[in-house]
């Protein structure tokens, strides 16, 4: 949610400052756009399926043609999207019986499952480039997920868009008092929240609870509430936290990682798979490792992440898949190599 919201935000930014320097925003806008959905589909198709970023360009494109909307209608529809879009579809679907008419629920068999995780674990890397095309067949265009998502992406983004309009985030010295109070009430109610909501998704699963529709419909419902509310909850907890200094201390390390998102983003896909798959060098694990030795992969993965960033812009204007991602936006070669005693400079 926060990183949707982020990609809404930064969207309002650069129209802006293009904008405001004289720049051909339209242009340089739509063709950052299509490079990163041409990023996003290889990234799908050949590292890892669960991808967002050809996700996140199909939306941009749509919140561009919806820049010039009013900011009552781009908060009220990005709301209504952002709570309600993805669990719309994906009900309609469950409730038409499109997914067994269709096929797809056939893919989702025990049977089904062992298949997958058996060609994960083979070694095999070409079986795994036809699962990962079967899943995104099935689930992704079939089954309805690329569009249940796409409303749900764009719902964030309408919202970020609209904070950036307002310029709360930019001015937040001005509105920190409404930061604070915020704050008092979203974290604790978004916790609640989604603490309720994976208590009724796990009594469902375990049959505690009696399954039915409209009970799953409530939980998921719930979650799709809570989840936004919890996000706007740590969003205020950094903006407060950044004007406190112990809490700016921990805070501001995790900002390189923010600077390098895609190439951050791109290298988690990388370390998923080495953990999961068993195409070489790859672990294999898929199936075999629990909860807590995710958590574990997690934490020295990400803090890793921390420290390469840190190292990387320390030297670099810019992270390498960024630096990739602008050449090929502006047609030009951006200086790679910081001047010795100059700050990277800020990039959206």
């Amino acid at each position: 949610t926060l990183f949707a919201f982020l990609f809404g935000l930064g969207f309002w930014l650069q129209m802006q400052r293009l904008t405001a320097r004289g720049a051909d925003f339209a242009r340089i806008y739509l063709r950052r756009l299509t490079i990163l959905l041409l990023f996003g589909l290889f990234h799908c198709f050949f590292v890892f399926s669960y991808d967002i970023l050809h996700l996140y360009a199909l939306a941009g494109f749509a919140l561009f043609f919806l820049r010039g909307v009013s900011d009552r209608t781009l908060l009220l529809a990005g709301l209504a999207l952002a709570l309600f879009g993805r669990l719309a579809v994906t009900e309609a679907v469950e409730l038409s019986g499109y997914a067994a008419i269709s096929g797809v629920d056939a893919a989702y068999t025990d049977a089904a499952v062992m298949a997958r995780q058996a060609a994960s674990e083979s070694g095999d890397y070409l079986a795994l480039l036809r699962l990962f095309t079967e899943f995104l067949r099935l689930d992704w265009i079939q089954n309805g997920l690329l569009l249940a998502w796409f409303f749900y992406a764009l719902g964030r983004f309408m919202v970020g868009a609209f904070v950036g309009r307002r310029g709360w985030l930019e001015n937040a010295e001005r509105h920190m008092s409404g930061f604070r109070r915020w704050l008092r009430l979203l974290l604790p109610a978004g916790l609640a929240g989604e603490l309720v909501a994976s208590l009724m998704h796990t009594g469902i699963d375990l049959g505690v609870i009696p399954e039915n529709v409209a009970l799953s419909v409530a939980a998921e419902a719930l979650h799709l509430v809570a989840a936004p509310t919890l996000a706007a909850g740590y969003l205020c907890a950094v903006v407060v936290g950044l004007r406190s200094p112990p809490a700016a201390r921990l805070i501001r390390p995790l900002a390189l990682v923010g600077r390098m998102a895609l190439t951050n983003y791109v290298t988690q896909s990388l370390i998923i798979a080495f953990v999961l798959f068993g195409v070489w060098p790859g672990l294999a694990l898929a199936g075999k490792i629990g909860t807590f030795a995710v958590l574990l992969i997690v934490a020295a993965g990400y803090g890793a992440q921390v420290a390469f960033s840190a190292f990387w812009l320390n030297r670099f204007a810019y992270g390498p898949l960024e630096w990739v991602w602008r050449a090929l936006t502006y047609g030009t070669l951006p200086r790679l190599r910081l001047a010795k005693g100059k700050p990277a400079p800020a990039t959206l």
